[in-house]
């Protein structure tokens, strides 16, 4: 049975995201584990040390007393979906959250993470990234990043951007395989500026491999590489972008950033990040 890593703070954000993680897991047939990490944080006062252990032990119980209340709310919510027959289990963890979703999810061997994300506040957030785009950069198993204000629809038509490099064949199969379980459409865009000649464009070696599967191949020509991805998932109804990570190249050009920690931060459909 393949795995679903569920990080989880309890908050609407990320109980909207449990649904995509519910509807994956009975796609695919896997199981979630869904993970809650909390930090104990040490007092600033130097005088207080005689009491550090009894602070710490309620902070403790306060931690337990709400996860033992939330984790029923995730199993409702199954059963709202009429998905209650997904098997679910579930980790607390004292910790710091990025280090220990990367530590079980290496140990348990996972297949896919799922994960809500707020987006940022300011403009200093973008260039630090934050939880889910870390856990995008340190993690193998691919992530799935649903933003806060996004609400579950059927995943009809995904998006997959690429250059047409051939390192990006092996995750164009890994999402394909995603849109064979959900009976997807898939198109792949490659937005390049004009008045440039590409040697490495091997969109005729992407039809030959994929020629028998439901996938579509887009080139535009323009400068504006973000504008033409948000305009052409607005024109064609995306339901699900999907975005090899790399940890440099062609997209981290645009501020700096990846395109898939640009996007996450303004679309409001789930993204999808394969290594």
């Amino acid at each position: 049975m393949k795995k679903i890593l569920f990080p989880t703070d309890f908050s609407d954000v990320s109980k909207n995201a449990f649904i995509y993680a519910l509807k994956l897991a009975d796609a695919i047939n896997a199981e979630i584990i869904t993970l809650h990490v909390y930090e104990l944080d040490s007092p600033a006062y130097l005088d207080v040390s005689i009491y550090l252990q009894e602070i710490y032990e309620y902070e403790e119980l306060s931690d337990f007393e709400n996860y033992k209340d939330e984790v029923p709310v995730l199993r409702k919510i199954a059963e709202a979906n009429n998905l209650s027959h997904v098997k679910i289990s579930n980790v607390l963890i004292q910790g710091y959250l990025v280090k220990e979703v990367v530590a079980l999810s290496k140990k348990e061997n996972v297949d896919f993470i799922v994960m809500g994300t707020r987006g940022v506040t300011h403009l200093r957030e973008i260039f630090l990234g934050n939880v889910t785009t870390k856990i995008m950069n340190e993690c193998n198993a691919t992530v799935l990043a649903v933003p806060e204000q996004c609400n579950y629809t059927p995943i009809e038509r995904i998006l997959f951007t690429t250059k047409f490099n051939m390192d990006d064949i092996e995750p164009l199969k890994k999402v394909l395989a995603l849109s064979n379980v959900f009976h997807s459409h898939i198109d792949c865009l490659n937005v390049k500026p004009p008045h440039t000649v590409y040697k490495d464009d091997f969109v005729v070696d992407f039809k030959n491999v994929f020629k028998d599967q439901d996938v579509a191949f887009h080139s535009v020509l323009s400068d504006d590489i973000e504008g033409v991805i948000l305009n052409f998932i607005e024109k064609n109804n995306i339901n699900m972008i999907a975005i090899h990570e790399r940890h440099r190249g062609f997209f981290e050009k645009i501020f700096q950033v990846s395109l898939s920690k640009k996007l996450t931060f303004h679309v409001n459909i789930p993204i999808l990040s394969v290594h």
